[in-house]
């Protein structure tokens, strides 16, 4: 029976020039204020949706047989403002730490 062949294993060194030790600024954890501020947002959004789906016919939360007339004059603008809201909070969230 023919012997197998002896492989030389390669010695895998590492570089100097590739490895860096320069420092790297690292900046300090976002503070609790942070992400009471984008879930506030987020909360906000959310609850300017249930109003304006709440309030804005006339049995909702305005008073009795009126509906919340700020709300009804917004018109569709209240979508853009409740989401734009939950927005803003959820693009906070890519700076949190």
């Amino acid at each position: 029976m023919p012997k197998s062949k002896v492989r030389k294993k390669t010695d895998y060194t590492i570089n100097a020039s590739s490895t860096s030790r320069t420092p790297v600024k690292v900046s300090a954890p976002s503070g609790r204020w942070f992400v009471a501020l984008f879930l506030g947002f987020m909360l906000a959004g959310l609850a300017w949706l249930l109003v304006y789906y709440l309030g804005a016919d006339e049995n909702g939360l305005g008073a009795p047989g009126r509906a919340l007339a700020f709300m009804v004059n917004l018109g569709a603008w209240n979508f853009v403002i409740g989401f734009g809201l939950m927005v803003v909070g959820l693009l906070m969230t890519m700076w949190w730490k």
